[in-house]
């Protein structure tokens, strides 16, 4: 029986980015299975699709990630979350990591450093099913 691949939700407001995360990680061990380009998409998005892991960017328009990220967590507690951001200052950290992200990836980033990321995530998933 093979294992069931995590699903995958990314979020960010710089197409580029969505383009550059979602190639790595379709060549892996994850299901891409929606993307959004603010928070409020990503926060209805969440609701419908109920991903496993979602990559959630910090800074957006409309709706930032730590906004995002404290709505998503509300309504879906076993959703795990890691937190895109070029600016991963102190605070940003404390304020995600204390709202529910598990993880973090750091812009700019490199195939490695985000399958890392997420295949520690992912082995937190597979222990809870």
């Amino acid at each position: 029986m093979s294992k069931k691949r995590a699903t995958v939700m990314i979020v960010d407001d710089n197409d580029m980015m969505r383009t550059v995360l979602r190639s790595i990680l379709r060549g892996h061990e994850y299901d891409v299975v929606g993307e959004a380009r603010n928070g409020i998409v990503a926060v209805e998005m969440a609701a419908r699709l109920k991903p496993d892991v979602i990559c959630l960017d910090v800074m957006m328009p409309e709706k930032n990630g730590i906004e995002a990220l404290c709505e998503i967590k509300a309504a879906q507690p076993d959703v795990k979350i890691v937190m895109v951001t070029g600016n991963a200052d102190p605070d940003t950290v404390q304020e995600s990591i204390m709202n529910g992200a598990v993880g973090f990836i750091v812009k700019p980033f490199n195939a490695a450093k985000v399958l890392d990321t997420l295949d520690g995530v992912s082995a937190k998933l597979t222990r809870k099913r």
